[in-house]
């Protein structure tokens, strides 16, 4: 569910950080400097929090991965004929798909 959550949270950062992209884009030809300025120094913000926000989310995934490795591994150690088997039905399962083809 968490990477459901951040896969969401991601997408709607980088909506954010698009639109704000955009309206800088579109509305450049017809502002004074001024108005410019402030639409640059918004877009220059949106970036730098969305950079900031994925790099928390890339973190965060890079964990929720660490603990997901650490806890296939120790239920291997802990099962290795169980592992066995698994892995023996994944290549089963891989070799008929890729005679198959």
């Amino acid at each position: 569910m968490a990477k459901n959550q951040d896969s969401e949270y991601l997408r709607t950062e980088l909506k954010t950080l698009a639109d704000t992209l955009e309206e800088v884009l579109s509305s450049s030809a017809d502002k004074s400097k001024d108005e410019l300025e402030k639409l640059r120094s918004k877009a220059e913000g949106a970036l730098k929090e969305t950079r900031n926000r994925l790099s928390e989310t890339g973190e965060r995934i890079a964990s929720h991965t660490k603990d997901a490795v650490e806890s296939a591994d120790e239920y291997v150690r802990d099962n290795p004929w169980t592992g066995v088997g698994i892995g023996a039905a994944v290549g089963v399962v891989l070799g008929v798909l890729l005679a198959r083809r």
